[in-house]
This record gives structure tokens, sequence and C-alpha cells, in this order.
């Protein structure tokens, strides 16, 4: 689905509609952060740094992605 489609489906009055974006939103979104977390780990910020920037803990942030 691209950001066109996804606009198009946000303003539907189908709730089914809504709802299927929302989820699209919710899979885009943690590929984005996966993928900055990623990023900021190869450039060295502690999983402090990133847990600050998320609105997390460091522990909710390095449980979720630390390897």
């Amino acid at each position: 689905m691209d950001v066109g489609e996804l606009s198009e489906r946000i303003k539907s009055n189908d709730p089914a509609v809504g709802l299927r974006a929302v989820g699209a939103l919710h899979r885009l979104a943690e590929q984005v952060e996966a993928i900055s977390v990623a990023q900021a780990r190869e450039q060295g910020w502690t999983w402090e740094q990133i847990g600050d920037a998320l609105g997390m803990s460091r522990q909710s942030v390095h449980a979720k992605y630390g390897k």
C-alpha cells in the first residue's frame, strides 16, 4: 500500500477501511523504528539514548532490538 492509497483509505467513512489503514501505519512505523534503531546503534548510540528518543526505557528498547 503506497502513501496515496493509504491517504485515500483514511478518508473513508467505512470503519473497516480505516482500521486496515491503521494496521498498515503501525506496520510502517515498526519498520521505520527498527531501521532507525539499527542506524543509531551503528553510529554508537547507547540503548539509553535510543530509549530517550523513543520515549521508552533503555531496558525495553534493548529487549526489543538487542541481540
